[in-house]
């Protein structure tokens, strides 16, 4: 099932993977107050396990890969994913490419515009604004994913750009020197990111050596920097290639699967590998992270195709569907609605009727309730708001 639509509406098309809908959610669950969720139960009902599980809802400082470092560029492997159903569906129909090419450059300018919404960019009047952002990055990788799908003319073209890139921000992280510091100095004040960054970013740089600064503040480099949307593009395309396995006509379902997980198993062990001597960092997003994040997200989107489209279990997915078909919209719900407080005018009688710790859950857990009711309703009324 494929969810179209215009801006704000739309119905089922066919051609959608629905585990990738799926995958999307479960993805954002953990951003639309799944993990505050996990966060309180630790924080109210402390044991070794539960306090574990969420400090995997906390990015790491900086070298490290933690469950929460997964989920932005999860996002960006599945939006690469649908590439191949989405645009390349429409340039088989007879859709010229610069109409597709502009389409996608009015997402990009959409999700900067967006972007710079929920950084703030227009309350402070632009004064020593953040303009770099999730949503921006999101569609500047889109975009440059597209141009290279659309215009190289054979999958080897478009696996050599992987590739380069790949390859490439490894290169330049390693081997180019940052002035009065060096080459390969993998922290926060030596990586050349930041120097990058402080010569070409226009705005507030968030990032300090001890991770975010303040609002206000000015930081040394950026997570959602130059070489970091780079990285970016790399693990869209990576995302592509899942769909053009996913959309094989001449395999069976199981042996895109296979396909799928030994792919995944590979860039996760060579990641692995790499890694004493070129660390996995998110902040900076090196090849490693990319390799490592594309690999888990590989055998993720193997598991959800094989459980939901082809073995056909698939009612359990409804709730993360439901979140999936709605992302970018609760993604900026969650910016700009204290849904919290809104839990708290509804479900407060349930908390003092409950006392301490269960009564502070009955909060968490009611925020996620009444988002989840909200894009419910949306989803019932087909409302899909697409950017």
């Amino acid at each position: 099932m494929k969810t179209k639509s215009n801006l704000i509406t739309g119905k089922p098309l066919q051609n959608r993977i629905v585990s990738l809908d799926a995958l999307r959610g479960f993805d954002m669950l953990w951003i639309a107050g799944g993990g505050s969720l996990i966060s309180s139960w630790a924080e109210n009902y402390p044991s070794v396990w539960i306090t574990t599980l969420a400090t995997q809802f906390q990015h790491v400082p900086w070298n490290g890969f933690r469950f929460y470092d997964l989920i932005f560029p999860l996002f960006m492997f599945i939006s690469g994913a649908v590439i191949p159903f989405s645009l390349l569906s429409k340039l088989e129909k007879g859709a010229p490419k610069n109409q597709l090419v502009w389409k996608t450059l009015r997402r990009v300018i959409l999700l900067v515009i967006c972007g710079w919404a929920y950084n703030g960019v227009f309350r402070d009047g632009f004064s020593n604004a953040r303009y770099v952002s999730v949503l921006g990055q999101i569609g500047i990788a889109y975009f440059f994913a597209t141009l290279i799908v659309l215009f190289s003319v054979s999958q080897l073209k478009k696996f050599l750009w992987l590739i380069g890139i790949i390859a490439g921000v490894a290169c330049v992280q390693l081997l180019v020197s940052v002035p009065g510091i060096g080459a390969g100095v993998l922290t926060p004040e030596g990586c050349i990111n930041g120097y990058i960054d402080r010569m070409v970013l226009p705005g507030r740089l968030a990032y300090g050596p001890a991770g975010p600064v303040g609002r206000g503040a000015q930081g040394i480099y950026d997570a959602l920097g130059v070489l970091s949307t780079v990285s970016s593009v790399g693990i869209t395309l990576l995302g592509y290639f899942t769909g053009v396995i996913l959309k094989r006509d001449n395999k069976t379902g199981l042996q895109n699967v296979m396909l799928l997980s030994i792919i995944g198993t590979g860039l996760i062990t060579l990641s692995l590998l790499i890694s004493p001597f070129y660390p996995v960092i998110k902040n900076c997003w090196t090849s490693t992270f990319t390799m490592l994040a594309g690999g888990i997200s590989f055998l993720l989107v193997a598991l959800f195709y094989l459980v939901i489209d082809i073995w056909g279990k698939s009612k359990w997915s409804f709730f993360f569907r439901v979140i999936g078909m709605n992302s970018i919209f609760v993604y900026l719900f969650y910016r700009f609605v204290n849904i919290r407080e809104i839990s708290g005018q509804l479900f407060g009688w349930l908390g003092i009727l409950m006392e301490g710790e269960t009564g502070k859950l009955t909060i968490s857990f009611g925020s996620v309730l009444l988002v989840w009711l909200l894009l419910y309703y949306m989803y019932r009324k087909n409302i899909f708001i697409r950017l």
